[in-house]
């Protein structure tokens, strides 16, 4: 099967909801398979991902991904449904255990027990999927559950989770129909592919690795400015891994750069940015993202979608990108459709 391409676009990027449906627009006609958006604190997915889908026809409809702490799983159930009309049956709902600064700062509860919360969703949403009902009886959820008035699906949107550690990378094997992960080395993915395909082999029924789309997240930019391309594509990477959290940086940490990682973060202690790009060696920089002329980034994703058992690359931005640097990065890998 020919590995797809697909693009993720940040919805802070844009003035307004219908821009995202004109990115859209673009991704289909240059051949990308799917278009991706994350939610945090900025816009709902919804309304941006419903214009998408009306404005295109094959194009796939995805985000990357939703908190299980910022909408019931009965919510998330309908959010599915209801995208997967909007889009003809093309939608896929992305998951992941979010974070402690999303979960508490934003959505103000507790990062309590976020594996089994997420288990625990995907099985009351299945539960929807299924029935129409949400009744659930677990250790987190206890639903007496309602009807969902409308007719189910026959086939319901799959569900992606966006992991990162070996238990939760077994449990999207095991409970997911695809993976989504981020800030991977090549060699730190044919690693994590393990985990992966054991929790497949845990699920219930005959399921196994080929039954998963797998879907990697990279960012980039190309740019015929070699240098201003890896400056930005620096920047991005290194504030990921200093300043997004701990997941990031300890899982890049677990792939073989402790060293790096812990220079970054010491860096964004002090809030240094420039000390933070300047600890991201080019070697890591390189293991890490597609950054330079439009062939070198076009030869790095190619090599990554070559990685046995993925099945599509997801292109991202990296920050301080000009409209000219981001046509020219998805012309740039267009051309491997």
């Amino acid at each position: 099967m020919t590995t797809e391409l697909d693009l993720l676009v940040r919805l802070g990027d844009y003035e307004q909801p219908q821009d995202v449906a004109d990115r859209a627009v673009q991704a289909e006609e240059l051949g990308f398979d799917r278009i991706t958006v994350g939610e945090t604190t900025g816009w709902n997915i919804v309304p941006p991902l419903t214009l998408a889908a009306d404005r295109t026809e094959e194009l796939g409809i995805s985000n990357d991904v939703i908190s299980p702490y910022g909408r019931s799983p009965a919510m998330l159930a309908q959010t599915a449904l209801t995208l997967h009309d909007a889009s003809d049956g093309r939608f896929r709902l992305g998951l992941g255990p979010s974070s402690p600064a999303i979960t508490e700062r934003w959505h103000g509860l507790e990062f309590d027990r976020p594996l089994r919360r997420t288990r625990e969703t995907i099985e009351v949403i299945r539960a929807v999927y299924g029935n129409g009902s949400p009744a659930y009886e677990g250790e987190i959820f206890d639903i007496a559950g309602l009807n969902y008035e409308r007719d189910v699906p026959e086939t319901p949107p799959p569900i992606d989770l966006g992991t990162l550690g070996p238990k939760a990378t077994e449990m999207a094997g095991r409970f997911g129909d695809g993976w989504a992960p981020q800030l991977f080395t090549k060699a730190g993915l044919e690693d994590r592919l393990e985990d992966l395909e054991r929790g497949a082999e845990l699920a219930e029924g005959d399921k196994s690795l080929e039954d998963l789309r797998v879907a990697p997240i990279v960012r980039g930019v190309a740019s015929e400015d070699r240098e201003l391309a890896r400056r930005k594509a620096r920047g991005t990477i290194a504030f990921m891994l200093g300043a997004y959290g701990p997941y990031y940086g300890d899982s890049v940490a677990e792939q073989g750069y402790p060293d790096v990682v812990e220079e970054i973060r010491a860096a964004w202690q002090d809030r240094d940015t420039e000390a933070m790009a300047a600890a991201l060696p080019d070697e890591v920089l390189d293991d890490l993202a597609p950054a330079g002329t439009p062939e070198e980034v076009r030869e790095w994703v190619d090599a990554y979608r070559e990685i046995d058992g993925v099945d599509a690359v997801r292109v991202g931005f990296v920050d301080e990108m000009t409209e000219r640097e981001k046509r020219t990065t998805m012309e740039a890998v267009a051309d491997l459709v």
